[in-house]
Order: structure tokens, then C-alpha cells, then sequence
């Protein structure tokens, strides 16, 4: 491979005979060589562990004692709650790891305590409240008499509101899996595994298993009161474990696979509802990983308030749990397009910035969503190698401080909670993993902030982090290799997570053909901005395309009749009428354009023409790709490049320098325009609007909201724009506009302007790490997954 590639390999190594004696028992259509290597590789060396990874019944769960005298505690104080019936909540959290933890300690607790009489939960809004404990949700709960909560992952740093708890006459435990105090909080009992040293088999639990763990130890205190077997919690702890930011090992791994085969049989008729609209069978981890899971976590993200979630999960009412699945449908629908609109809109911003001296991305604005930050965060990090954070800066509340909140999510092994963490004294309230994190503080903080936590990365040995980081493969194969005999060797892997990704595979020396896309549709048929690229891969062992899929992208930009290396996973395609066909997913490209025969009369090396402020009309336009737009940003050049070379293409750069309009007349053009249109009756596409007025989306929209207050409203279907003249309020936010208008001209400027070399230069770059990544629908950082 060449020295220009990001992709690379892991070692190969030499696995002993008995070691591939052992695996083959488990692999009866194949040697086991492919899967035996990435065993190896990740450690699994001696035959206990490698059994005990293999085989579930082999493994001996841990007890839920080993909690020691934490676990004790709990037990005596709900003991002691369920003789004086007191009254008990169960409070939860509105991620999917959350949701299912509550939903276990509800249908757990509940073979003890009366649901509803002395037992309910509650579930913060993700919108109002956040993550954790706080003071007047507490205040709540003293009124409707509780006098014992139960939290599940959260709680463990909610030191002031603990101490707040404990003056209103409460008492708390806490079930919790998030980073430990410096001190143990005034609680009856916390049961944490980070108190365990990190290769103990119960360090990696998650939410939801440390509220089984409890469950399970209250059923072998009472084993005679419970009328429901404790087996029946196993799909709802794979959902949240699968779901969260968690290493599947040790007692994570076996109640994984113990609960995927759970909801084979599952007693939950919202598991079944939730598979039925995601059209997963719940034999694999990817059908909660890309299905149940992001549904679940979809509802809290659109609406803030994910309580429906628990009685989905828990109620036994068919008609009723169907309902809810729509619901989450919707929701998911719904976030799919913010995802896809706001990860465009972070670019925008991205391709203002200088990369180079970055470390780590800390990016706001008013208009983002909240709810889906922490998923755009860690596709931003993903594809662009560097610890990302992402805050919202609407303003809720006149009389509160105006707090930015957001998300990070890192990347390459770097501890995100420990740099966040450096800088708490700018903060109002954070937590997390060293993965992943939330984060809210003063708006005028932020500046400080980027500053601050930049320094603190600098000074821990990372200079410079790489715009496109390295791809590694796990193994190299052919396209003759690929199908049911390799998918169900590598299913031994299963269920796959953080420290056991799911295997990428390398092919080298291929191509695409039969290329297809499709927006995917909603539940009402309704077509939804995320497109599903479909495509078929051929290499020198086969005369057959192996089908594929590339989520999110767009056709263009795949190669055609280009010699390439992909990375791949290798899948189970359930929607089709046969169950048993594979198919990749798509998760990189790297063209060898060197290979390629260009046309002449251009040499080898001349990938762009400049035709900027002029035009050869002596220059035949065969195979040639003209951009006639001046970009506003490098995403827009970057992208017209990259669909040239995929085409075997050149790119001319065919537009001028912008004509030298004001934005206070490009806003009175605006203005006539609506006010003619309006008398007239007449409508005009945005497409036709952004051509006339030289205006991208952004300033567009900008330029329609400032309409507003000069008495032009306005409305959009499919794409048509009606002007309607209304009462004119104080023109006062003109000033949006204005300053739009002139970034973006100043930007156009530039792209006319820049020397010729500069912009090869950076494209060449752009080119050697072609790479398209895969969205992310789910908060993994470095997980590729579709959106589903």
C-alpha cells in the first residue's frame, strides 16, 4: 500500500493448532483461520477465556454479592421498605440504557412492591432537566410521599442534590455505571463497577445490568415471592447493553448473548412491535444496535420526555405498545432528517476553520437541536479524527442564565471526560465516559472554554491530530470470499461493541456497478432526506456483483469503472424475502487514481482545470466536469472534486468572481420581490429565488424570517414559495441577514481568487484520503452503523 493510503491492516500472526482446534468446533462450514486471527489479535489467547468467549453456557456469571457491602446495604433498605410498605421510585434516564434500566428495576421490583401503589418511576426531560438528579423533580416526589429512590444510570456525582434528598426525607440508592466522586455521597448504598479494577468481569456493566445485578440479588433473598423467572429481564438488559457506551466482556458479554437469545422468546410485546417496524428478527446485535435502540433513544430526542418508553417495554397491552411503536417510528423518522440537516450545517461550519491547528472541534449555534447533538458529535469525530463537541446556545428562559448545552463524544483512545473535566471551573454541570459526555455552561464561557480544552490536549502529547486518522482493516479478503460460510464464522465475534468492533473487511483491486439510491420513506410514505445507495462489487475472483448498501451518501460519489480498496462489514440483509442473503456495508473508499487512464490532451498529473473569471472555448467539454457556481465553502468544491474523479472526470472551475452587491440590496431585491409576488398571487421555487438574489440556504432563510418584519410572511410546499402581505412589524433582525450575506461573499471572494496552486494542493489532499463514513444511530463514537 501506498504511503498516501489511510487505510491498514492488523498483523497477521501465527495461531498454534490447538487454538484452531478448539474454534473449529465452533465453525463446522469453514477452517475458522479468518475468525481464529481476530481472536487472537484481541487478546483471547488461552483456552479458558477463548471457551468462555465463545460459548455463554461455559461462562460463570458473577454474583451480585461481589458488590459487597454496597449490595448488602440496598438489600436491608429495601428489606426494610417492602415490611413498612413504604413508598418507592425508581429514578431513571431517557437514553436507551436508561430507559431499559428503569424498565428492569419496574418489572423487577415490581414482583415485590405493588406497581403503581408503592412503586413508580420517573424520567427526566431530556429538553428541561437533563441527566440526573435534581432538586425539583426531588420536590416532587416528596409530595406524592416517596421516601426511597432507586436511581439507575445516574446519580453517582449528583452530590448537592443527594445532600438536598437527604434533607427532604428521602433516602437514596444509587444503581449507576458513570464516572465515581471524589468522595462517596451521603446514599444508603451505591452500586457502581467502576469500583471494581478494570479487568474485574463486572467493571464494563452498563446501566441496565447493574439494575438486573440488583434484581437478581433481591430474587436470591426472596426467592419465594417472585412469580415471574428473573430470565424474562434478560432482552430488555441486551437492549440497553448493546445500546450503550459499554466493552461487551466478561459479564457484559454473557448477559448480551443470554439476552439476544431471550428475545427470541420474548414475554415484551413492545420488543416485538419495536422489531416489526425496524423489519429485525432480534437474532443480532445490529437489530438493537440499529434498530430497537436508536427508536428508543429517537422519543426523548424529538419530544425531551421519553416516559412512554418504560410502559412500551413493560406493558403486556398489544393495542397499546403497538401505538407507542408508531410513535417511536415517528420519532426516529423525524430524527433522521435533523441528524442529516444538522451534520450538513456542522460541515458548513467546519469548512470555515482551520483544521490544522484544531485539536479538539467545540462548535455552537442557537438553531441546533439539542437532542441529536451527541449523535452528530460523534460522526463528526469519527470522520474527522478529533474529539468533538457540540452545544446548543437557544436561549429557554429570560430570567435564567443563558447556558449553552451540548455533547462530546472523542476518538483515538483519548480520555474525553478527563479533558472536559480540566475545565469544570467554566462549567455549570457535566458527565459522562471517557467516550462520551454532556456538558452545559455559560454562553460567554465557550471562548474560554475551546481555549482552554485545546491547551489541556496539546499538553497532553497530542500536537497535531490527523483530519483523516487511519482505517484499520481486520482481515484482507476477495469477493469470492464473501457470503454465509465467512458471515456466521464471524458471527462467533457477536455480540460486538467497544474492544471487540465488528470486523472490517479489506478488498482490494475492486469495483462498483449497477449503482442505485433511494430516499428512504417514513411510515406515512413520506420521503425522508437520508438516501440508501445501493451497488454491487466486483473484483478478479467473480463474475457475480456482491450487493451492497452505503447509507447517507449520495450515488455520485461512488467510483464507477474504477479500480478501488473498499472497507466493508459483512451483514445479514433480513428485508428480503430471503432471510439467509449478505450484504456489505459500505464503510470506505480509497480510489487508485493512479491506475487510471486518464484522457488526453491533459497529462497524468492534471486533475483540475482553472477556468475561473474566464473560459477556453477551445477546449473540448467531453468528459469534463464544469462548476459554474462560485463555492461558498470547501465542502462545495470538495464534493463537485471528488463526483469528477468518480466519474473519470476533470473538474474545471468554470464561475466568476460574485458580482459586488450589497447585502442592503440583495435585501431590497428580496423585499420588491415579495411584495410583487404577493399582489400578483404568483409563487417562485427556492431553487429559482436562490439563482436571481445570488443567495445559498442559509441566507436565503435568513432573508425570508427577516421578510417577516416587513410585513411579507411566507409559506414553502414542495419547494413553492407563497408571499402573503401581513401587518409590518419593527424591522429590528435584518442584521442576520446582512451578516450572512457578507460572510458568504467574502468566502466567494476567496474561492476566485485564491491561487491556483493552493486550491490543487488542498484538493490533492482531499483526494489521496478520499473516505466516506457511514452514520452514525447511535452514540458509539467510532462505530459505523446505518440509520435505521
Amino acid at each position: 500500500m501506498g504511503s498516501d493510503s489511510r487505510f491498514s491492516i492488523v498483523p497477521f500472526h501465527s495461531i498454534p493448532d490447538w487454538f484452531l482446534g478448539i474454534v473449529k468446533q465452533y465453525t463446522p462450514e469453514s477452517d475458522g483461520r479468518m475468525v481464529s486471527q481476530l481472536l487472537w489479535h484481541r487478546g483471547i489467547q488461552d483456552p479458558g477465556t477463548l471457551i468462555n468467549f465463545l460459548d455463554p453456557n461455559a461462562y460463570h456469571p458473577t454474583s451480585p454479592f461481589a458488590f459487597g457491602q454496597e449490595m448488602k446495604w440496598a438489600i436491608q433498605r429495601l428489606s426494610k421498605a417492602l415490611k413498612t410498605k413504604e413508598r418507592v421510585t425508581i429514578w431513571g434516564d431517557f437514553d436507551a440504557d436508561g430507559i431499559t434500566a428503569t424498565s428492569v428495576l419496574w418489572e423487577g421490583l415490581g414482583q415485590f412492591f405493588p406497581q403503581h401503589l408503592q412503586l413508580n418511576y420517573y424520567i427526566p426531560n431530556r429538553f428541561t432537566e437533563s441527566h440526573g438528579l435534581n432538586c425539583s423533580g426531588l420536590e416532587k416526589l416528596v409530595v406524592n410521599g416517596t421516601k426511597l429512590i432507586i436511581t439507575c444510570d445516574t446519580g453517582s456525582t449528583n452530590l448537592a442534590e443527594i445532600e438536598y434528598a437527604n434533607q427532604l426525607g428521602i433516602d437514596i440508592i444509587v444503581t449507576d455505571h458513570h464516572t465515581l466522586p471524589d468522595d462517596r455521597p451521603s446514599v444508603i448504598s451505591i452500586i457502581n463497577p467502576r469500583y471494581f479494577a478494570d479487568n474485574h468481569p463486572l467493571f464494563h456493566l452498563s446501566g441496565v445490568a447493574v439494575a438486573y445485578k440488583l434484581v437478581e440479588a433481591l430474587y436470591q433473598t426472596f426467592p419465594d415471592i417472585p412469580k415471574q423467572p428473573l430470565e424474562n429481564l434478560l432482552d430488555l438488559v441486551a437492549i440497553g447493553l448493546i445500546a450503550d457506551l459499554v466493552q461487551l466482556k466478561g459479564d457484559c458479554r454473557y448477559l448480551a448473548q443470554k439476552g439476544i437469545e431471550q428475545i427470541q422468546k420474548t414475554t415484551h410485546p413492545g420488543v416485538t412491535q419495536l422489531l416489526k417496524y425496524s423489519k429485525k428478527t432480534g437474532s443480532r446485535p445490529t437489530d438493537i444496535s440499529y434498530g430497537i435502540g436508536p427508536r428508543i433513544n429517537a422519543v426523548s430526542r424529538i419530544h425531551g420526555d421519553g416516559t412512554f418508553c418504560v410502559e412500551l417495554l413493560t406493558s403486556q397491552d398489544e393495542k397499546q405498545c403497538k401505538k407507542l411503536a408508531v410513535d417511536a417510528e415517528l420519532a426516529n423518522t423525524r430524527r433522521k432528517s435533523l441528524q442529516n440537516d444538522l451534520i450538513l450545517n456542522v460541515k458548513k461550519k467546519l469548512a470555515r476553520m482551520d483544521l490544522s491547528t484544531t485539536g479538539v472541534i467545540v462548535l455552537e449555534d442557537p438553531q441546533w437541536p439539542s437532542g441529536i447533538l451527541g449523535l452528530v458529535a460523534g460522526q463528526i469525530a469519527a470522520e474527522y479524527g478529533k474529539p468533538t463537541i457540540l452545544l446548543s446556545t437557544t436561549e429557554e428562559d429570560g430570567n435564567s442564565p443563558h447556558l449553552a448545552r451540548g455533547s462530546a463524544r472523542s476518538v483515538q483512545n483519548i480520555d474525553l471526560y478527563e479533558l472536559v473535566n480540566s475545565q469544570s471551573h467554566l462549567l455549570h454541570r457535566f458527565g459522562g465516559h471517557p467516550f462520551a459526555a454532556g456538558l452545559s455552561m455559560l454562553v460567554e464561557n465557550i471562548p474560554l472554554f475551546r481555549e482552554g480544552i485545546n491547551q489541556k490536549l496539546r499538553q497532553k502529547g497530542y500536537e497535531s491530530l490527523s483530519l483523516c486518522p487511519s482505517l484499520e482493516a481486520d482481515l484482507i479478503v476477495t469477493v469470492a470470499d464473501l457470503g454465509l460460510s465467512l458471515f456466521r464464522e464471524l458471527k462467533l465475534l457477536e455480540p460486538c461493541g467497544m474492544g471487540n468492533n465488528v470486523p472490517k473487511l479489506m478488498i482490494k483491486n475492486c469495483y462498483f456497478k449497477n449503482i442505485t439510491w433511494r430516499n428512504i420513506e417514513d411510515l406515512k410514505g413520506n420521503k425522508i432526506k437520508y438516501q440508501r445507495v445501493g451497488f454491487q462489487l466486483f473484483d478478479d475472483t467473480i463474475k457475480e456483483g456482491f450487493p451492497g448498501v452505503w447509507w447517507g451518501q449520495t450515488s455520485e460519489e461512488i467510483p464507477q469503472n474504477i479500480c478501488c480498496d473498499v472497507i466493508v462489514e459483512l451483514d445479514l440483509n433480513t428485508n428480503t424475502k430471503s432471510s439467509q442473503k449478505c450484504e456489505l456495508r459500505l464503510i470506505a473508499i480509497q480510489t487508485k487514481t493512479s491506475e487510471i487512464n486518464w484522457f488526453e490532451p491533459f497529462s497524468v498529473e492534471q486533475y483540475l482545470i482553472d477556468w475561473r473569471n474566464k473560459k477556453d472555448e477551445t477546449i473540448s467539454l467531453e468528459q469534463l466536469q464544469l462548476l459554474e457556481k462560485c463555492p461558498t465553502y470547501w465542502q462545495e468544491i470538495q464534493k463537485a472534486y471528488r463526483q469528477a474523479l468518480a466519474q473519470q472526470n476533470k473538474l474545471a472551475l468554470a464561475y466568476s468572481s460574485p458580482l459586488d452587491s450589497s447585502a442592503e440590496d440583495v435585501l431590497q431585491q428580496l423585499i420588491g420581490i415579495g411584495k410583487y409576488l404577493s399582489r400578483t398571487n404568483q409563487m417562485i421555487t427556492k431553487q429559482q429565488l436562490k439563482e436571481k438574489l445570488n443567495l445559498s440556504d442559509r441566507t436565503l432563510e435568513l432573508g425570508l424570517k427577516t421578510l417577516i418584519n416587513y410585513g411579507i410572511s411566507y409559506q414553502i410546499n414542495n419547494e413553492q414559495i407563497q408571499f402573503i402581505l401581513t401587518k409590518p412589524l419593527e424591522p429590528n433582525n435584518y442584521l442576520d441577514f446582512i451578516k450572512a450575506f457578507q460572510e458568504e461573499q467574502f468566502q466567494k471572494q476567496y474561492f476566485s481568487q485564491v491561487p491556483f496552486d493552493i486550491l490543487q494542493k488542498i484538493l490533492e489532499q482531499n483526494r489521496l484520503n478520499f473516505s466516506s463514513t457511514v452514520s452514525t444511530s447511535f452514540d458509539f463514537p467510532g462505530t459505523f452503523s446505518t440509520p435505521e
